[in-house]
């Protein structure tokens, strides 16, 4: 028989008690609704096993719904120190289940964290999404067993980038990075109201689930950085010598991603300019 959950104060009492107004400069909206918190954490799968790690979990909205949901072991990674007090009352209820880092997760390495399995779940902050999951794509090209599997809240338009297809308007180098290394799954759409404040923008959570090494040879990343490079102008002209000069020797014998290899597209994604 599962334990009964704890009886715990609504997030919006949290929220006020410890003065915990969002900041923009931390990118934070606070996601509220525990119906769509719960949802997120079911679309995860069996929560029990290896390490859950969220990052920015804010009052604690998605970390409760991990908890309540059946997660083993919760690792919350949140920069923000006005946290902490909330996400005590957390460690307090759930004993042994949650823990937290006082950290900015851009400078931490999330794949020593727990044990494995490890799964990354997280309503990131808009402004580090991206660089995140580049981060973690790096791990992932190095070792594919690092992570299990990431279930991640973006704005709409970063979602639709990732799962673009080749020749659409949303294809770019995050588009080819992202699907080398990972399957990516547009899971659903969360509008604005259900943050608190609410953004200007509609969000969507996206399951990624590594692949055991990279989709297609890195030839195939040549082509296609050709042909970013060709619909989209000399604006754009430089990335096919950029991609080929990386991947030309930045993949090894196993499929993994050499440290050089990495560096280059790291670069070559983070430097992309969008319309």
């Amino acid at each position: 028989m599962s334990e009964p959950e704890p009886a715990l104060p609504p997030l919006r009492d949290v929220i006020a008690r410890h003065g915990l107004s969002a900041r923009k400069a931390l990118g934070q909206h606070f996601l509220l609704d525990l119906n769509l918190t719960r949802r997120i954490a079911r679309a995860v799968g069996d929560l029990g096993p290896g390490t859950i790690i969220e990052v920015g979990p804010g009052p604690g909205g998605l970390t409760r719904a991990l908890l309540a949901e059946g997660a083993g072991l919760v690792v919350a990674i949140e920069k923000d120190e006005r946290c902490q007090g909330a996400l005590a009352e957390l460690i307090a209820a759930y004993p042994g289940r949650l823990e937290v880092i006082a950290a900015d997760a851009l400078e931490f390495d999330m794949a020593r964290l727990g044990h494995a399995p490890r799964r990354v779940v997280s309503n990131l902050p808009y402004n580090v999404a991206t660089p995140l999951l580049i981060d973690w794509l790096k791990c992932v090209a190095r070792d594919p067993s690092a992570f299990a599997g990431f279930t991640l809240m973006f704005q709409k338009e970063v979602a639709l980038r990732l799962a673009a297809r080749p020749r659409s308007k949303d294809y770019g180098r995050l588009s080819v990075l992202t699907q080398w290394l990972s399957a990516v799954s547009p899971l659903f759409e969360v509008p604005p109201r259900a943050f608190t404040p609410s953004p200007r923008v509609t969000s969507t959570v996206v399951a990624l689930a590594p692949r055991l090494a990279p989709q297609f040879p890195a030839a195939v990343i040549r082509s296609s950085a050709s042909t970013l490079a060709g619909n989209c102008g000399a604006r754009r002209g430089a990335r096919a010598t950029t991609v080929e000069v990386t991947l030309g020797d930045g993949v090894n014998a196993r499929g993994g991603t050499s440290n050089r290899g990495l560096t280059a597209l790291n670069h070559w994604v983070s430097t992309e300019r969008r319309p």
